[in-house]
């Protein structure tokens, strides 16, 4: 069986994982990217709760979407992550990049949560 994009994406999530958990102290920043859509969720794993989720589909940054590219719109929801992530009383996080390359949207997201004030 030929192994498809996204199961070499998965395992290399997994092995990341392997050596990558959030704690309550600090939590784990995920990223899963579609092709339209980018999701972020600070996550606790000694728990399994999701502590604070953002996405291009949430409505404070729906609405300023318009005309704006991919890239864009992942640093948005960088910054909307780490506004909600700080007002949960979460400052730093460690970084999962989901088995993406730390390059283009992903990388959008990260500087965009580094410059709303999450600490990575």
């Amino acid at each position: 069986m030929k192994k498809t994009k996204e199961m070499l994406r998965q395992s290399r999530h997994f092995r990341l994982r392997k050596k990558l958990s959030g704690t309550e102290e600090m939590p784990r920043l995920n990223v899963f990217r579609s092709l339209k859509n980018i999701y972020a969720q600070v996550i606790d794993d000694t728990k399994g709760h999701t502590l604070v989720a953002a996405s291009t589909l949430d409505e404070a940054i729906k609405s300023g979407l318009e005309g704006k590219s991919k890239k864009e719109a992942a640093k948005m929801v960088g910054e909307l992550i780490a506004r909600k992530a700080l007002d949960a009383g979460i400052t730093t996080v460690v970084f999962d990049r989901g088995g993406y390359k730390y390059h283009g949207r992903v990388a959008a997201l990260a500087e965009g949560a580094r410059e709303a004030g999450l600490k990575f």
